[in-house]
């Protein structure tokens, strides 16, 4: 379905979500959250790194080393968290249109078998030498993610949030019944590395595991929930209330538990995973506010270009930027006069012409689904 941009001085959208309705605040929100991601940080990382005064806002645009939450360590969340909000909706128009949950069972499998291969093809595409099998890239956390998050919105409401305990219990005791030799979230020898180890013969650089998939699939469900919750005919008001106080109170839990619990994205802990929450539930607020609210929504069409049309602009990113990048800069000398400057205005080149693609397909209402 295609997300119109609406007119100037168009009235709020209805309070309703009906089940054949898009969400256009959702399309906004990943638009955005895909242009950070394949803007390469705009090139700020680059042009501020060295400069002592600016390392706080170039390291905004770099994962943190470890333990911590910056903004670059928040596009992950919020795009896993986007799938779980579109996974109810989406499913409420499948079965609207009379898809039974076993068929429904059978497209959840199939795509999440597509994303696999898929993030596999795009993770081995650059690379020299022997094929690697991975399930760590965002799409196969998505993937695995997925399917279990399908399995628990099956279950009566009460039960999903057992079933969500008892995944983040599973999740962290692991680490904590085996520990490595630096304590149960040693970077190099923690359980997730172990079974990395044992299954796959190899570990992840930069000490990621396939099992933070289980951290990713409480992001995943936090954003079911949502898309749950906003299925619900209720009030504006009262829908954005509840989106900032369950922001404020993710962020409540989040810097409670980081005492116990390291705020570790790259093994997706307890403390990141509702921290993150509590950012993206903040961003989602605000979105829909100026969207489904105020009805402003000619300043996020980029955004939502790229919002639907989201799973072709990141393979994209991952398979062909390189190439895409490279060849600008045989034209632009990469901005060299401006020193390390140079970096921002040759992102902004690459990245306008990206959007510029997602723009010919979507005139011409092209759009890459699974």
């Amino acid at each position: 379905m295609r997300a119109e941009a609406a007119p100037a001085g168009a009235p709020p959208r209805s309070s309703l979500l009906p089940a054949t309705e898009r969400l256009v605040s959702l399309d906004v929100f990943r638009g955005l959250t895909m242009l950070l991601l394949i803007s390469h940080g705009f090139g700020i990382h680059e042009a501020f790194k060295d400069q002592a005064g600016w390392a706080w806002l170039a390291n905004q645009f770099e994962h943190v080393d470890w333990v911590g939450c910056g903004l670059w360590d928040l596009i992950q969340p919020a795009f896993t968290f986007i799938v779980g909000v579109a996974m109810p909706l989406a499913f409420s128009r499948r079965m609207a249109a009379g898809v039974t949950r076993g068929a429904l069972a059978g497209h959840v499998l199939w795509r999440a078998l597509f994303l696999v291969a898929l993030s596999n093809v795009s993770s081995n595409w650059n690379t020299r030498g022997p094929l690697k099998f991975q399930l760590i890239n965002v799409l196969c956390q998505i993937a695995l993610s997925y399917v279990l998050c399908f399995l628990i919105w099956n279950l009566p409401f009460r039960q999903q949030v057992v079933a969500a305990v008892a995944v983040m219990v599973l999740h962290h005791g692991l680490f904590f019944l085996y520990p490595g030799p630096d304590g149960p979230f040693d970077g190099a020898r923690n359980v997730g590395a172990v079974i990395d180890q044992a299954l796959l013969g190899y570990n992840y650089p930069g000490y990621y595991t396939t099992l933070n998939f289980l951290g990713n699939a409480i992001t995943v469900l936090f954003g079911v929930w949502t898309g749950m919750f906003l299925l619900q005919p209720r009030p504006h008001a009262q829908r954005l209330k509840v989106l900032i106080g369950a922001a404020v109170a993710a962020f409540v839990i989040g810097l409670a538990l980081a005492p116990f619990v390291p705020m570790v994205k790259r093994l997706w802990l307890g403390s990141f995973t509702f921290f993150s929450a509590g950012w993206v539930l903040l961003a989602l607020a605000a979105c829909y506010w100026l969207v489904e609210v105020k009805g402003w929504t000619r300043w996020a069409f980029p955004a939502i270009v790229v919002g639907t049309n989201c799973i072709f602009i990141y393979t994209f990113s991952q398979v062909l930027r390189g190439w895409l990048a490279r060849g600008v800069g045989n034209f632009t000398g990469n901005f060299a006069f401006l020193g390390s400057y140079g970096a921002i205005p040759q992102n902004l080149v690459v990245l306008s012409l990206m959007w510029g693609l997602c723009y010919w397909l979507y005139q011409r209402k092209i759009f890459f689904k699974i």
